[in-house]
């Protein structure tokens, strides 16, 4: 599975797309924990001191922020599908 990440977060996994070797039927929520397996450096940047995402970091499963998917982060996801993850953002 090909996941492109965005901004602050390119350096952190070394670039701009970057495939997971993914058992199928994973979910939004399990790719974050495979995400943090391999970058370690990303749990600061994408999790909270609970362990839950922060509201601020985006995930879009085929242009759609799994937020606001029926299943929200436990929505399946297929090797075929394209993943977005955003950091928090700001301009003027």
């Amino acid at each position: 599975m090909k996941v492109n990440f965005y901004a602050t977060y390119r350096p952190i996994v070394g670039g701009k797309t970057i495939d997971f070797d993914v058992d199928h039927g994973l979910t939004v929520h399990q790719l974050v924990e495979a995400i943090i397996a391999r970058f370690p450096a990303m749990r600061r940047e994408m999790l909270d001191e609970h362990g839950q995402i922060y509201s601020h970091v985006h995930i879009f499963v085929n242009g759609r922020d799994a937020c606001y998917l029926d299943h929200g982060m436990e929505t399946v996801i297929q090797a075929e599908d394209t993943l977005n993850i955003f950091p928090p953002v700001g301009g003027g």
